[in-house]
C-alpha cells in the first residue's frame, strides 16, 4: 500500500491500493468519526483500467465484521467471525452518470486528477454499529484476535455474487471512532452512608472527580472524604479503575478488568476523618500482558490504547476515557468505573460511581 498527497497538504494523505493494473482505491482518510447522531460517510474514488477488466464489473463493499477467534481456529470450514453489516456498490460500469452525482471535495479533486477512468463511491454507516474495538489476546497468541473490524474492499467479477479470487480483490481496513464530546458534562460526585450492627452512628464516605471526561494518558484524581463516626476501624482504602466490556452476541457477556489500582494503606480509626486526593493512571503500557482487556481498534502494526468509553452509555459512566477531538444485532460497549473499597476491622464494603 502506498500513501501520498494529491491535495498539497501534509494533513490530506490519500491511500491507494493497486492490484493487477485493474483497480486502484483512493481514500482521503481511514478514520471515520461517530458523532452519535451521525457518522462521517465513507467516500473515495475507484480507478479502473477497462482493457484489463476484460468485460468484468468492478464493485466496492463496506463491511463490519465481528471476529471472535483467530483464523487458525476455523473448524470444518466454519469461520469464527460474523458479518454484522455489508453494503455492495457496483462502480463500473456506472449505474448512473457520475456528472449527476453529488461529490465530496476530496472526490472532486481526485476525479479531476485521475481522469475519465476514475469513478466515485460513497457509503453511509447505518445506525447502531459499534466502533472499532478489540480484546487484547494472550502474549503468545498470533494472528487476528477478537475484534470489531471495518473494511473497504474492491473486486472484479462477472457479478456481485460470483466467487472472488484473492488476487482479484483488495482490502483496506478503516476505523469507526468516537472522540470526546465538546460538552464534557458535570463532574461526578457520589456519597454513601453505611450503618453497622452494634454501632450507634454510621460511616459516611464521599468521592468526587474533577471532571467527567478524561483523555488517554491523563491522570485521574479522585477526592475521597470519610467521616467514621462508627465504632469500626477502616484498615485500608483501595481505589481502582475497572474496565467493563459488554459483548452481545449469542449471550450477554461482560468482562470486568481492573486497569489501574491504588492500594493506599490508609486507615481511618473510629471517630476519625479523612480527606485525601488519590491519583490513578490507566494505561495500556501497564496492562499489555492482560488477556481480554478491551482496546481501541488499530490499523496494521500501529499501536493503540485502552478502549475509549462508549458515548451511548455516557449517562451511566463515572468518567469517560477517550481521545480529544482533532481540529480538522451485535454491540461491544466499553465503560469505566472507579471503585473505592474500605477494609474494616471486621469486614469490607465497596462503592462505585454509577
Amino acid at each position: 500500500m502506498k500513501a501520498f498527497s494529491v491535495l498539497g497538504s501534509s494533513s490530506n494523505i490519500l491511500y491507494v491500493v493497486v492490484f493487477l493494473n485493474q483497480v486502484g482505491v483512493y481514500m482521503g482518510k481511514r478514520d471515520f468519526v461517530d458523532h452519535v447522531d451521525s457518522v462521517d460517510p465513507v467516500d473515495g474514488v475507484l480507478l479502473i483500467d477497462p482493457e484489463q477488466l476484460k468485460g468484468k464489473k468492478a464493485y466496492v463493499t463496506l463491511s463490519c465484521t465481528f471476529r471472535y477467534g483467530g483464523d487458525d481456529m476455523d473448524v470444518l470450514g466454519i469461520a469464527f467471525r460474523r458479518e454484522i453489516y455489508i453494503s455492495i456498490r457496483q462502480i463500473y460500469p456506472p449505474l448512473q452518470d457520475k456528472e449527476q452525482g453529488i461529490l465530496t471535495k476530496v472526490q472532486d479533486k481526485l476525479l479531476r486528477k485521475l481522469g475519465v477512468n476514475a469513478y466515485p463511491f460513497f457509503f453511509e454507516f447505518p445506525d447502531n454499529l459499534p466502533c472499532s474495538v478489540g480484546l487484547q489476546p494472550a502474549p503468545k497468541d498470533v494472528g487476528k484476535h477478537c475484534a470489531v473490524e471495518f473494511e473497504v474492499k474492491a473486486f472484479c467479477a462477472e457479478s456481485q455474487d460470483a466467487k472472488v479470487r484473492k488476487r482479484s480483490s483488495v482490502r483496506l481496513m478503516i476505523r469507526k471512532v468516537q472522540y470526546a464530546p465538546e460538552n464534557l458534562g458535570p463532574a461526578p460526585c457520589v456519597e454513601t452512608t453505611r450503618d453497622f450492627l452494634m454501632s450507634d452512628k454510621p460511616l459516611h464516605m464521599e468521592a468526587s472527580l474533577q471532571k467527567q471526561t478524561y483523555y488517554h494518558g491523563e491522570p485521574i484524581k479522585v477526592r475521597v472524604k470519610i467521616s467514621n463516626d462508627s465504632n469500626k476501624n477502616v484498615r485500608n482504602i483501595i481505589i481502582s479503575v475497572e474496565q467493563i466490556a459488554s459483548v452481545v452476541l449469542y449471550s450477554n457477556d461482560s468482562y470486568m478488568k481492573a486497569v489501574a489500582t491504588e492500594d493506599s494503606g490508609d486507615s481511618v480509626d473510629s471517630g476519625a476523618k479523612l480527606d485525601k486526593v488519590y491519583t490513578l493512571l490507566p494505561l495500556l503500557a501497564n496492562n499489555r500482558e492482560r488477556l481480554g482487556i478491551a482496546l481501541d481498534g488499530k490499523l496494521k502494526h500501529e499501536d493503540t490504547n485502552l478502549a475509549s468509553s462508549s458515548i451511548e452509555v455516557g449517562v451511566e459512566l463515572p468518567f469517560q476515557l477517550m481521545h480529544p477531538k482533532p481540529d480538522t444485532g451485535i454491540r461491544l460497549y466499553t465503560l469505566y468505573l472507579l471503585y473505592i473499597i474500605c477494609l474494616l476491622n471486621i469486614f469490607w464494603f465497596t462503592y462505585n460511581f454509577v
